[in-house]
């Protein structure tokens, strides 16, 4: 490419919002922590290793058996998850910490033996959950 030698139109996005083809058969309910798999396709929370945290559904949505046939989307930033229990249990002590997948409302402090993916930073601990920042944003 050459320098620029006239203005430009750049386009821009917020990477806020996205919109992501689904893994087959799955259901994924407004508000679930949305993860994508190898294929780069949505899939719902799960403590499995190797997914990437995408963001929260905006929306419930069923994907029958062709990967790709339905669309999703999720939003990244800071949301109130539900906190694990006993020794995965967050504190205020991993605020700024990763943290890790549960299941697709539930979060821990560890990765489970390196069998669950990472959520997010913790922001927060409160009495109703945690608070993570999940998604790139």
């Amino acid at each position: 490419m050459v320098a620029l030698t006239a203005d430009r139109r750049t386009a821009a996005r917020e990477n806020r919002i996205y919109s992501d083809p689904m893994a087959a058969n799955v259901t994924i309910y407004k508000g679930a922590i949305v993860m994508l798999d190898a294929a780069g396709n949505a899939t719902k929370g799960t403590g499995a290793a190797g997914l990437v945290a995408r963001g929260v559904a905006r929306e419930r949505a069923v994907n029958g058996a062709a990967a790709g046939a339905t669309r999703i989307e999720s939003e990244a930033g800071t949301f109130l998850f539900a906190n694990s229990a006993a020794a995965d249990l967050i504190t205020r002590a991993e605020i700024g910490d990763d943290c890790f997948v549960v299941d697709d409302q539930t979060v821990a402090k560890t990765n489970g033996g390196a069998t669950r993916s990472v959520a997010g930073k913790v922001v927060d601990v409160v009495a109703g959950g945690v608070f993570v920042t999940i998604g790139t944003i």
